[in-house]
């Protein structure tokens, strides 16, 4: 019990900081980095965190409540070697810490995003440091006022990291509506690869989706993934025409919790990658395209095969 006990402590902690690490991301964005968003990894270490810290609260309960029972097991060598070894990685974080913030003040990279880290990293580890060093003095079931209202604020700091993490995450429901806006966009992006080809191989725009069924290649226009409905494609003159789909959600509000984690198979396709507008609000929306006949002649573009 004390080994989980201290195995959890170091996943939580960790845990913690990276959820920390990752608001602090989402509250201060990175210029240089426009595309990262941490919603991916704030449902990931939200869900490892609530677990690990569950048990870590759970067994600092047992293991109180049993040398309370029990004083004799309060000097335990597995105990104290664990607990002197905690307060050893607590100090060697905060001294690490300390290096990272004179060196990047020496560098000049003092970011408010760098500060608020290095803040985030020397308050868990002075709490873990605090505690243990602590434990090791009071007598088992005993704490000082001091030491409940330090328990207590940590806890509470603990809770609203957790809602907030629920915050940015999402509901499960909107999630689900994300990821299948997602797929609607790789679809029409697959099918605009293939549409491009079939007119460089034919000098000409398919009257339907169903023209671009390729038995050799495999290629068939994907169908929606929630309705199961074709895709809307119309020729709007002899190099142009438009793709539509009916979205759940605006594209805007997706990008704020979770990342559009899209292949782009057109831009394989196009020299030099193309800048396409996938954007889209709620609703049927339709994407219009013009093919630059000079841009695409000679381009040896090859069909997207699911």
């Amino acid at each position: 019990m004390h080994l989980l006990n201290t195995i959890t402590l170091y996943i939580s902690a960790g845990s913690f900081l990276s959820l920390v690490f990752d608001y602090i991301n989402a509250l201060f964005p990175d210029k240089l980095n426009p595309y990262y968003s941490p919603g991916d990894s704030i449902r990931w270490t939200l869900s490892l965190f609530i677990i690990i810290f569950g048990v870590f609260v759970w067994t600092s309960r047992f293991i109180e409540k049993d040398l309370v029972g029990n004083p004799g097991k309060n000097d335990l060598k597995i105990r104290r070697w664990l607990i002197y070894l905690t307060i050893f990685f607590a100090a060697l974080l905060l001294i690490g810490d300390l290096v990272a913030l004179i060196y990047n003040f020496l560098n000049g990279d003092l970011t408010a995003t760098f500060i608020l880290k290095v803040i985030s990293v020397f308050a868990v580890g002075g709490v873990v440091f605090w505690y243990y060093l602590y434990d090791l003095k009071k007598n088992p079931g005993e704490f000082s006022p001091k030491a409940r209202m330090i328990i207590c604020g940590a806890m509470i700091v603990t809770i609203a990291a957790i809602v907030y993490g629920f915050y940015l995450a999402g509901s499960p429901f909107k999630q689900r509506m994300i990821r299948f806006d997602n797929q609607r966009v790789y679809d029409l992006q697959a099918v605009q690869s293939q549409i491009v080809y079939y007119w460089q191989q034919k000098n000409k725009l398919p009257q339907s989706l169903s023209d671009l069924v390729d038995n050799i290649s495999g290629f068939a226009p994907s169908m929606d993934p929630d309705t199961g409905k074709s895709y809307e494609y119309k020729v709007t003159g002899s190099l142009s025409f438009e793709l539509c789909a009916d979205f759940s959600l605006s594209s805007d509000v997706g990008s704020s919790a979770t990342p559009p984690r899209i292949a782009y198979p057109a831009r394989i396709a196009y020299p030099g990658g193309v800048g396409d507008n996938w954007d889209h609000k709620e609703g049927n929306i339709c994407f219009s395209r013009t093919i630059d006949p000079e841009l695409y002649r000679n381009n040896q573009t090859k069909p997207f095969i699911q």
